[in-house]
């Protein structure tokens, strides 16, 4: 055993790992985008079909991370360097899931910001009897701040870099495990408080009764694929994230049980922020299919009509600043890790390094609403974090899983029979050998589909010449991944 693994930071309980990567996977697709996604695609009918596609592509997707995490004690930066057979290409594919943490940094701090900010405001009762068109004015104000608002990216970055620069255990295990309880804590009191508001027995019909009827009004294919993107999304695997904290488990336990309870703890989570969001919605009368403008604009106007709305309000955004900062503190050590073992760097150097990469990097995202707003690169109302948020969810995240799905199956990667081996090492669930066909060829195609279709919806109505333009992007990524994968290496035994 080499200096570095006999060193390497390890949790001390399975609990730990559980509830840090639980943290990872738990953000703001879950208390945002989630409820939003059941408002528009008829609620449990939407829930059914997102619940399926967890266990045919989110988990799948997932333990291809943890096994190469866990095997190869590295970070996305080095696992195809222990893993991959002499002389083979794959090593240039870390670059994807690099770019991939780092990328997601630069705007993920910037709205975790806004969620720091409203917490604020909620809890000084700025909300309080305002109307609707104050909210709205309130939340331009604070894009066309961008003092005000690097101020609060910056303070995301901030408490992410001291809770990392702490260590995996003393930091990142301690504090998580914390803000994770008070976040299952905090959500159960919400949920609890909206589903006994008068009037919310519609929401709570909406939420659990599937309405096939209004799917065929939608169109089939356009729930289906919301709900396996969603699926797909909610676990942050892809970019290597997830890995990290694999690379510091022990191997007492096999690993489809452990993601089976880590995908259990986010979907809880997703389910519980529907169950907050959508029954009071209909108890005053709100449109639970707002979108994006859901959780500042929508939400906010919800708590003035609610009494004791200033405590609801500021518990809502505590408890979506738990889910945000959570994957900030995640994602920033897997970057933080990949510096350590590039340049060999200890913990305190490549923490502080991290930390101003971030909130310098996250500056263009924050100047991108006011400063820089006339950038507008994927089309008119578009800005910094539409481009960057392009390049990660429609790009590197679906184009890192491929990767790490094809090395996990390939005879020329890692092969299925070491993937298989470390998947069911230790005790509890196994994971069956004929899922292999799946793995081998139905998943690279769902994940492929998934990729190409998130190109078809965002650019269909720029027009087909810019269609055309994005799309020989994503065909040159797919020429890369191939010629890498297809790299002359011979077999590790």
């Amino acid at each position: 055993m080499s200096e570095q693994q006999s060193t390497r930071d390890s949790f001390q309980s399975r609990l730990g790992f559980i509830l840090v990567s639980a943290g990872c996977a738990i953000g703001i697709g879950n208390v945002w985008k989630f409820p939003y996604l059941c408002g528009q695609y008829g609620g449990a009918a939407f829930i059914l079909l997102y619940l399926l596609f967890l266990l045919i592509l989110g988990i799948p997707v997932l333990l291809c991370e943890f096994a190469l995490g866990r095997s190869s004690r590295q970070s996305v930066a080095r696992c195809f360097d222990r893993l991959a057979p002499a002389g083979s290409r794959w090593p240039r594919l870390k670059y994807i899931g690099i770019a991939g943490v780092t990328l997601l940094m630069l705007y993920y701090t910037t709205v975790t910001g806004w969620m720091l900010n409203y917490c604020w405001l909620h809890l000084k009762g700025t909300f309080a009897g305002q109307s609707p068109a104050f909210i709205q004015s309130t939340f331009q104000a604070m894009l066309a701040q961008p003092l005000s608002m690097g101020f609060w990216t910056f303070l995301s970055c901030f408490l992410g870099f001291v809770v990392c620069y702490m260590g995996l255990e003393k930091g990142i295990e301690r504090i998580t495990k914390v803000m994770m309880s008070a976040l299952l804590l905090l959500m159960i009191i919400l949920a609890v408080h909206s589903l006994f508001l008068p009037g919310a027995e519609k929401g709570i019909e909406f939420y659990l009764v599937p309405n096939f009827a209004a799917l065929e009004k939608l169109g089939w294919g356009n729930v289906i694929y919301a709900a396996m993107s969603q699926a797909f999304f909610t676990l942050s695997a892809g970019n290597g994230a997830m890995m990290i904290f694999a690379s510091y488990m022990d191997k007492k336990r096999s690993l489809p049980g452990e993601a089976l309870t880590i995908t259990a703890l986010d979907t809880f989570v997703a389910l519980m922020s529907g169950f907050i969001i959508i029954p009071a919605c209909f108890a005053y009368g709100i449109q639970p299919d707002a979108g994006p403008s859901l959780i500042f604009l929508t939400i906010p106007n919800l708590f003035t009509l609610m009494p004791g709305g200033r405590i609801w309000g500021s518990l809502f955004f505590v408890f979506l600043s738990f889910a945000a900062l959570s994957t900030v503190i995640a994602v920033m050590e897997s970057i933080i890790a990949c510096f350590r073992e590039l340049l060999g760097w200890d913990r305190p150097k490549a923490a502080w390094f991290v930390f101003a990469l971030i909130a310098l990097g996250s500056i263009p995202c924050v100047l991108g609403f006011n400063l820089w707003s006339g950038f507008q690169p994927l089309g008119p109302g578009t800005g910094v974090l539409d481009l960057e948020d392009f390049i990660v969810s429609n790009n590197l995240l679906p184009l890192g899983g491929l990767t790490f799905v094809l090395f996990c199956t390939r005879k020329n990667g890692w092969g299925w029979n070491n993937f298989l081996d470390e998947v069911n090492q230790g005790a509890g669930r196994n994971l069956a050998d004929w899922w292999k066909q799946y793995y081998t060829w139905g998943l690279p195609l769902v994940i492929l589909g998934i990729y190409l279709k998130g190109y078809d919806d965002l650019f269909a109505k720029q027009g087909p010449a810019v269609l055309a333009q994005w799309m020989l992007i994503a065909l040159a990524f797919l020429g890369w991944i191939g010629y890498c994968v297809k790299g002359c290496g011979t077999k590790k035994e």
